[in-house]
């Protein structure tokens, strides 16, 4: 028998992520958990980071937020940890008794689903942050996963989008769902520690040792085959040897091809201009420093480093996958690439390092822009109306 909604208790809500690592989704769950009212009671679950991410615990302690933490729900398919990890959120469901379940990315996607539906919960959401079925996995593996995606949408209240372009990818170019149970709701974050600041910038440009006439170019992500740093570091190169000692790039986050990187940078002979930083936790220090941030990847949901570079000031400069053609408007808050060539990228870094006006009224468009579009009260105010229809439907 399904769970009934009792009227007199808040809603309860299991929301579930793959892993308490750092970027866009554990904001995401980290503000619905926080800020949605409370006529809502909800239990926060995920799985660890992997060592070479970013621990997003602290975030979760910072803002007063409980959880609880599965360690065998990893990123890898493991069938002994996957089975395990679904027993215990299948045990998790049964005793929380949710009215609905909430999951965001892939692991937790086909895990948390397959819990709530055997535990019977009234309304199941799923929300896609980026998706797996392209660029990850040979296409033998990436049409079982379209498939099981497809069985588990027939089974899900709603699927959340978090861009118009995935959303089309959703329901036209995959057919994971139909367009009627696709719901688009931007990520939102606490933008405020971005805003630009004369004063932080001057510190930040202190601290990475920047003279006044140096263009700084920044990349910001997990060091992995997807994000494609090759293509930032080879543009790097060019520039370089066209005007030497003008530009200085940084690769922020760390990952498995870190030192595959760093050769490059060795075998390129460009090492003296590019930093790798590592993880950077106070990402509103590291921005203020910056003249013009760049995305690399094969494929994305949402980035977050356009968005938190954009309410910097920052203009940014991306390749044309996944969601980041809704994340800026080119042209007006950044460029975006229409190919993989190195020469393409560069051409456009030193097009906007060259002619300054044009950089600093992007620079004033993209903080507008990502402000208006991608604050977390947009995101709760969504989220709860969606969930209030649901909801009423399931009673």
């Amino acid at each position: 028998m399904p769970m009934t909604i009792e009227n007199r208790r808040p809603k309860r809500i299991v929301r579930i992520l793959n892993r308490f690592n750092v970027g866009g989704p554990i904001w995401n769950v980290a503000y619905l958990t926080k800020y949605l009212p409370a006529t809502y009671e909800t239990l926060l679950v995920g799985g660890k980071a992997t060592d070479t991410e970013a621990d997003a615990q602290e975030i979760l302690n910072l803002l007063n937020i409980e959880f609880q933490l599965i360690p065998s729900m990893s990123r890898e398919i493991n069938v002994f940890h996957d089975l395990r990890s679904l027993y215990k959120l299948w045990k998790m469901m049964r005793k929380f008794k949710p009215d609905l379940v909430h999951t965001h990315a892939s692991k937790a996607g086909l895990l948390g689903r397959i819990a709530a539906i055997i535990a019977g919960v009234p309304v199941i959401v799923h929300t896609y942050h980026g998706h797996v079925f392209e660029g990850y996995f040979n296409h033998t593996k990436s049409s079982l996963i379209q498939q099981i995606e497809r069985f588990l949408a027939k089974r899900t209240a709603a699927i959340v989008a978090i861009s118009e372009i995935q959303k089309i990818a959703l329901t036209e170019k995959f057919k994971i769902c139909t367009p009627d149970k696709a719901h688009i709701i931007p990520l939102g974050f606490d933008l405020r520690p971005f805003y630009p600041n004369h004063d932080k910038r001057q510190q930040a440009r202190k601290k990475y040792k920047l003279e006044s006439g140096t263009i700084a170019v920044g990349i910001v992500g997990r060091l992995t085959t997807i994000k494609n740093h090759g293509l930032f570091l080879r543009a790097a190169s060019l520039l370089g040897k066209k005007t030497p000692n003008k530009y200085v790039f940084f690769v922020v986050g760390d990952g498995d091809k870190k030192e595959e990187l760093v050769n490059i940078t060795r075998e390129l002979e460009i090492s003296e201009s590019v930093h790798f930083t590592s993880w950077i936790y106070a990402m509103e220090t590291f921005y203020p420093a910056m003249d013009l941030i760049c995305l690399t990847s094969f494929n994305e949901g949402t980035p977050v480093s356009l968005i938190e570079a954009q309410a910097a000031g920052i203009p940014v400069i991306s390749t044309q996958v996944g969601g980041v053609e809704n994340t800026l408007v080119s042209g007006s808050t950044g460029l975006l690439l229409s190919s993989f060539d190195p020469a393409e990228l560069a051409e456009k870094i030193e097009h906007l390092a060259e002619d300054e006006p044009y950089r600093m009224q992007m620079s004033k468009n993209a903080h507008t822009f990502a402000v208006e579009r991608f604050s977390y009260q947009r995101l709760v105010a969504a989220t709860e109306q969606l969930y209030e229809r649901l909801l009423k439907n399931a009673l």
